[in-house]
């Protein structure tokens, strides 16, 4: 049971990077993306202020990233 929760934490935490790095790495597409999904449901979203929003998108893929390594860095410190 115990390697089962070490391999979905890794998972998790492994994905969450991942996009965090992505969307830090990557504010326009990510962006662009948001903005095609929600066109599929019948929603049209434009930003206001596009510099503005490409920095909010770059700080929440860092905020991602971040709390995805304490989550790691906390689960082994209480282990």
């Amino acid at each position: 049971m115990f390697l089962n929760n070490k391999i979905i934490l890794a998972l998790i935490s492994g994905a969450s990077i991942t996009i965090g790095l992505f969307v830090f790495l990557k504010p326009e597409l990510t962006i662009e993306i948001q903005r095609r999904f929600y066109e599929k449901l019948n929603w049209r979203i434009e930003p206001i202020n596009v510099p503005k929003e490409i920095r909010n998108t770059k700080i929440m893929g860092m905020f991602l990233v971040v709390v995805a390594i304490a989550t790691v860095v906390v689960y082994f410190l209480i282990k």
